[in-house]
Parts: structure tokens; sequence; C-alpha cells
């Protein structure tokens, strides 16, 4: 599970893969279709209108979530059994 990051008002969502898809949910909430990825050493952006990458603006600090924080994360918020979780959604 990745973090994204709203290009227009900065909302902070897990990527499509993750349980929720808080990034996905917020943009079929806000109308905000463009995200960016929020991890160390990615720089691409999403359009979810065209379902297609995009080369979005330069965007205010900070690019990515800490470096020391893990993935899944952040540590504590993620369920212990998300792989499983995840399996079953997919059977």
């Amino acid at each position: 599970m990745h973090l994204r990051r709203c290009a227009a008002c900065g909302h902070i969502g897990c990527c499509d893969d993750s349980l929720a898809r808080h990034a996905q949910a917020h943009w079929r909430q806000s109308g905000h279709p463009v995200i960016r990825s929020f991890e160390p050493d990615e720089d691409w952006f999403w359009n979810y209108d065209t379902n297609a990458y995009y080369d979005g603006p330069e965007l205010a600090a900070p690019q990515c979530h800490p470096v020391e924080q893990p993935v899944p994360g952040p540590r504590g918020r993620v369920p212990r059994d998300w792989m499983a979780q995840l399996q079953e959604r997919q059977d």
C-alpha cells in the first residue's frame, strides 16, 4: 500500500491496492482528479478522469512521506492481517 497526494488540495490517501482506496474515494467525493505519488523517489502524477499519467504541477513541500515511515504505513494504522484482507477481496 502506497500513499497518494491530491494535486488540488493536498489530501493524502492510500492507493488503489489498499483496503479502503482513500485516494480514489477522495477523487469521487471532491472531484479532484489529479494525484501525485507521495512515495520517496517517485514524482509521477495520475489523472483519474482520463485514467492516464499526467504532467502535473510543482507541488509545495513535502513531496513524500518520511523515508523512515514503513510501507504499508503509517505504523500502527494498518491492520495486522492486511495481506489476508486484500487476498479475500480478490477471491
